[in-house]
């Protein structure tokens, strides 16, 4: 069970489209359409490409040296 409010919104009532969705089972509150992606998810999706490839790089030069995980006894 939630607290009631306090403050300067308190003594308004709880909206009719939110009682009305609590009611019927659904998740109340406003719906807003998601945004859609731009140009900085796609940058995102670059730098992680990046990021990868250069892991991958980064491996094929340790193993050239003769790199290895494992502890020498």
């Amino acid at each position: 069970m939630s607290r009631q409010r306090s403050g300067p919104g308190a003594s308004r009532g709880t909206p009719a489209r939110v009682t009305a969705a609590a009611t019927r089972g659904g998740r109340p509150g406003v719906f807003v359409q998601s945004p859609r992606p731009d140009i900085y998810v796609a940058l995102l999706g670059i730098s992680l490409g990046a990021i990868v490839i250069g892991c991958l790089f980064l491996i094929l030069v340790l193993n050239s040296y003769g790199y290895s995980t494992k502890p020498t006894p």
